[in-house]
C-alpha cells in the first residue's frame, strides 16, 4: 500500500520503490497486489476497470463514505485503485502551490480504512500489508484495533517502511472523526495538544518496521536523526531493521537507456562524451571540456541546497560547469536562478523535474552532487554510480552505505564523501574532487569503471524483505 507508484503517479523516490519491490517479489512467485488512490492525474486512468462500488461504514451519527474500486495491471500484477472524488479528484497528490491540502489527515485516514475494507470485499486476505510512510501509517493501528477480532484478518500482519521520517503526517484530531479508534489510543500516537501523528501510528502498531538503509535505521534510534520520534523508534528497536533499497537497473542502465543520445558501458565510455555535449546544449552552456557537476533533486533544505548556494559562488570561480535540475522551494529556486544569471557560461538551473533531463544529467556529468542533511536511502547516488558519474555525498543514511570515499584506496573507492554539514565543508569536498579529476585522470577513469560495476540489486534486497515478512508472520 502506497500513496504513489512509478509508472502511474510519482513525486519522488517512494514511487520507484513502490513499483520495483512488488515487481521483484512477484518474480519470485509471491502473490502481490498494490492498493493506491485513484488520483485525478493518474496515468492510464482510462484503462482502469470498475470492480465494485461500496460504502465504508463510519461511526453512528455520521454518513458512510461511498467509494468505487477499480483495477489496473502493472508488471503483471493487479493494482487496486480507491476512487473517492471528494478526497482524490484534485490537481495534485498532496499540495498545490507549495501549500499542503488542509484535509490531508482525513484523506489518508480514509485511504487506510478503505484499503482494509476493500481487501475484505475482494475476499483477498493478505499475509502481509506492507505500508509506506505516514500516508499509510494508520493502517497498522486499524488492524490491531478495529479488525483485532475480525477472523478475516486473523493471520494478517503489517510492516511499514520509513522512507523519510521527517514527514510524519501530523494533523488535528478533528480530522479523524471517522476513526473513533484514535481517541482510545491518543496518548500513544498524539503529538502536542490533540494532534495525531500518523507515522507514529505505523511505528507503534506495525509488526515490523523497516528503514530503507542500515545506517538510517541506526540514525532513527538517535535524537539527532529521528526528527523528534526517537523514543518511539527506541520502543520498537527489536522490530526495527534496515534494508537498503535496490536500484532498478532496467530503467537506469547507460547501455540501454533510451533517453540518451549515445549509450555506453564500463568497457567503452566513449558514448559519455556525446551525452556530455548534449547536456551542455540542453542546459544552454558552452560545449567545452571543463568538468561538469550535476544535481537532480527536490529543492529543499533536506537535500542540502541551502549549503550549495553559498558554496556555488566560490566554486564557480574555477573552470567548471554546474547543472542543477529540480523544483520545489520558491526561495531556493530564486536564489539559484540569480546565480545562473550572474554566471551564464558556468551554471545552469532548470526549474523543473523532467525524466529525460534527469537521465541526461546522470550520463553527461562527471560528478554528481548530493550534499543532503539527511538521506534515508537515496537512489540518485546509485544511478550515478551506474552511469560512471562519481557521486559526491554527505556521509549520512544510505549515502554512507553506498558510496566509498576516494581516499579509501584504489580497491574500494567509488566517489567522494564529506561529513561537515556546512557550505564550507561542501566547498572543500567539491574542490578536492576537482583537484583529483584534473590531476589524476587515470585513477578517475579507474574509479569510474569500478563505480559502474557496483551493483545494489533488488533481488538481494527482496531476500531480506521476505525474511522480515516471515519474522512478522511468526509474531
Amino acid at each position: 500500500m502506497a500513496s504513489e507508484v512509478e509508472g502511474l503517479v510519482k513525486t519522488g523516490g517512494l514511487a520507484d520503490v513502490a513499483r520495483a519491490l512488488p515487481r521483484y517479489l512477484a518474480q519470485q512467485g509471491h502473490d502481490v497486489r498494490i492498493i493506491l488512490p485513484f488520483y485525478k492525474g493518474l496515468k492510464r486512468r482510462d484503462e482502469a476497470r470498475l470492480l465494485a462500488s461500496r460504502w465504508l461504514p463510519t461511526p453512528a451519527g455520521q454518513e458512510d463514505i461511498g467509494y468505487r474500486l477499480h483495477q489496473l495491471e502493472l508488471d503483471g500484477f493487479p493494482v487496486y485503485l480507491i476512487d473517492c472524488p471528494r478526497y482524490f479528484e484534485r490537481a495534485e497528490l498532496y499540495a498545490e502551490h507549495n501549500q499542503a491540502y488542509g484535509d490531508n489527515g482525513e484523506r489518508f485516514a480514509f485511504l487506510a480504512a478503505a484499503a482494509l475494507h476493500a481487501t475484505e470485499q475482494l475476499g483477498f486476505a493478505p499475509d502481509i500489508v506492507h505500508c509506506n510512510d505516514w500516508h499509510t501509517g494508520l493502517l497498522p493501528l486499524l488492524l490491531k484495533t478495529r479488525h483485532a477480532s475480525n477472523p478475516f484478518f486473523a493471520q494478517t500482519r503489517s510492516v511499514i517502511s520509513i522512507h523519510n521520517a521527517a514527514f510524519q503526517g501530523v494533523f488535528d484530531r478533528v480530522q479523524f472523526a471517522t476513526v473513533p479508534e484514535i481517541s482510545h489510543y491518543e496518548q500513544r500516537v498524539a503529538y502536542d495538544y490533540g494532534h495525531i501523528n500518523l507515522l507514529k501510528c505505523g511505528v507503534l502498531y506495525a509488526d515490523k518496521i523497516n528503514a530503507v538503509s542500515p545506517n538510517y535505521a541506526n540514525e532513527l534510534l538517535t535524537h539527532l536523526g529521528a526528527h523528534g520520534m526517537a523514543s518511539a523508534f527506541q520502543q520498537r528497536a527489536a522490530d526495527l531493521c534496515g534494508i537498503l533499497n535496490g536500484c532498478d537497473y532496467q530503467d537506469w542502465d547507460p547501455a540501454t537507456d533510451p533517453h540518451l543520445p549515445a549509450n555506453y558501458d564500463a568497457q567503452d565510455l566513449s558514448g559519455k562524451a556525446r551525452c556530455r555535449a548534449q547536456l551542455q546544449q540542453d542546459a544552454g552552456l558552452p560545449v567545452v571540456s571543463d568538468p561538469i557537476y550535476g544535481m537532480v533533486c527536490r529543492l529543499t533544505e533536506q537535500k542540502g541546497v541551502h549549503l550549495l548556494i553559498p558554496a556555488l559562488e566560490d566554486f564557480l570561480r574555477h573552470r567548471v560547469q554546474v547543472v542543477i535540475v529540480g523544483s520545489g522551494d520558491p526561495s531556493l529556486a530564486a536564489q539559484l536562478q540569480a546565480i545562473a544569471q550572474r554566471h551564464p557560461d558556468r551554471f545552469a538551473f532548470i526549474n523543473t523535474y523532467d525524466d529525460r533531463l534527469a537521465h541526461l544529467v546522470e550520463a553527461g556529468a562527471d560528478i554528481f552532487l548530493m550534499p543532503s542533511l539527511f538521506e534515508p536511502c537515496g537512489l540518485n547516488q546509485m544511478y550515478s554510480l551506474a552511469y560512471g558519474t562519481l557521486p559526491l555525498v554527505r556521509a549520512v543514511g544510505g549515502l554512507k552505505d553506498t558510496v566509498v570515499d576516494w581516499d579509501q584506496g584504489d580497491d574500494e573507492a567509488t566517489g567522494f564523501c564529506f561529513m561537515d554539514p556546512t557550505a564550507h565543508g561542501l566547498l572543500d569536498a567539491m574542490r578536492r574532487s576537482l583537484l583529483y579529476f584534473l590531476q589524476d585522470t587515470d585513477r578517475f577513469a579507474l574509479i569510474q569503471r569500478r563505480a559502474m560495476q557496483t551493483r545494489f540489486d533488488w533481488p538481494d534486497s527482496v531476500e531480506q524483505y521476505v525474511q522480515m515478512y516471515r519474522d512478522a508472520l511468526a509474531r
